[in-house]
């Protein structure tokens, strides 16, 4: 695959082709899709979709169809679906292995169509395997980077030229992590503040307050996506929870929700479990002393209450606000559960004088208005009535003059005593 480009793949392919068809029809159309997994749909597909929307023109060029290769074109149960929807207009779907068109009432084509799907099947399962299980060793023993935006605070630099000896002569080279001067001491600086007890908000807001450029601004060329250029909680927290600071190397990191290697004992021993590979060795020079990195993530662990209760939040995900459209946070206040919505203001900056003011809602005095309008049909336990707003894509709307409820899917059959609800409000 990696010896290929798309003269190449698209001339071996249609040499095959030819010698399927030859003596019995001529190419008039190409069809080939670049870059696209075979798991996709064909619709899905730039080139394949084309195929299908030409396929149901009453005036097309071609009365058959012939696959240069059936691992390339087709993944699991695609292969049905695509001679389905060409013979219902009419056209032969051809394969090289077949010699001509696919006949499923043929015995020998139905376990031929069989095999090559299992094939397909293995084909990718395999590649996938060789390559996850090649990355994790060489992220996990050789501490090698393997590709990605690197860390804030951290730039590429050269690693000397690649192990692999063809990769060599062509010239590709390694490369490792080390400290960016302009932004490295950023990077401490976070460190040793929430080592300090600050919160995350409040370290967000000074980094602002400072003018100091966040990661899509300091890396510009690697984050043409972000449109924001500030600091956020979120991306401070992504920091003090990245363990490439301590100079391991990461690589198949799944994010925050990852259990935390603090309860481990190392910082370089994530769940094995959630599929992290963590060099053994310090693979670049650290920004944070592993002490710390571990005090770090023992701040971010969760905090019990006064009296050692958890909080619950019945509503959760089920209150919109109706004046910006956001789903409200959940938020404990005077001893009870409520719901908030800023209108996308955070903790890291300024509150903007122009922005509408916070919407609240108390759980309480909501679920007391859903027992009224639902006690016949659910009951009144305030758990039941959540799963029923659930499955019905019902949500509640609050921040307007009245609060409703709102049909938010088109799956939504609720019926009630006096109206039903499929576009329908339903006012507490």
């Amino acid at each position: 695959m990696e010896f290929q480009d798309r003269a190449t793949s698209l001339g071996w392919q249609r040499e095959v082709a030819e010698e399927t068809i030859r003596g019995r029809g001529v190419i008039v159309a190409e069809y080939f899709d670049e870059g696209c997994s075979r798991r996709l749909p064909w619709r899905q597909r730039p080139a394949a979709a084309h195929l299908i929307a030409d396929a149901e023109h009453p005036n097309r060029s071609f009365d058959a169809v012939v696959i240069g290769e059936y691992e390339r074109a087709f993944y699991g149960e695609q292969f049905n679906a695509v001679l389905t929807t060409l013979r219902e207009q009419g056209i032969q779907l051809w394969l090289p292995e077949a010699d001509g068109p696919v006949n499923l009432h043929d015995p020998v084509h139905q376990a031929l169509i069989l095999l090559l799907g299992s094939q397909s099947r293995r084909e990718v399962l395999r590649a996938r395997h060789r390559v996850l299980a090649a990355m994790h060793i060489q992220a996990r023993v050789q501490g090698r980077f393997l590709g990605g935006r690197p860390p804030y605070g951290y730039r590429l630099a050269d690693a000397g030229p690649h192990p692999n000896r063809a990769h060599a002569r062509w010239g590709r080279r390694l490369h490792r992590l080390e400290p960016d001067l302009a932004t490295a001491p950023w990077v401490r600086w976070i460190f040793q503040q929430r080592a300090t007890g600050r919160s995350v908000a409040g370290i967000a807001r000074e980094l602002n307050d400072r003018g100091v450029p966040c990661p899509s601004i300091a890396n510009r060329d690697r984050n043409r996506h972000r449109t924001r250029h500030e600091w956020i909680v979120r991306t401070v927290v992504g920091i003090l929870e990245n363990p490439r600071y301590t100079g391991r190397q990461v690589w198949n990191q799944h994010g925050a929700r990852t259990t935390c290697p603090a309860h481990h004992g190392s910082p370089a021993r994530p769940s094995a479990t959630r599929g992290w590979s963590q060099s053994e060795k310090v693979a670049h020079p650290a920004l944070v002393d592993e002490a710390t990195f571990l005090e770090v993530q023992g701040m971010r662990a969760a905090r019990p209450t006064q009296h050692g209760h958890t909080r619950t939040y019945v509503l959760a995900g089920l209150v919109q606000c109706q004046l910006c459209g956001r789903r409200l946070d959940s938020h404990w206040v005077n001893g009870r559960p409520g719901y908030r919505c800023r209108h996308g203001h955070t903790s890291a900056r300024n509150r903007p004088p122009e922005l509408a003011k916070n919407v609240y809602a108390r759980e309480d005095h909501l679920l007391n208005d859903l027992r009224a309008r639902f006690a016949e049909t659910v009951g009144d336990d305030g758990s039941a009535i959540a799963d029923y707003l659930r499955t019905n894509d019902l949500t509640i709307m609050c921040g307007g003059p009245t609060q409703v409820v709102k049909a938010c899917g088109p799956r939504c059959t609720l019926a009630t005593t006096d109206k039903t609800v499929g576009d329908q409000l339903l006012l507490l």
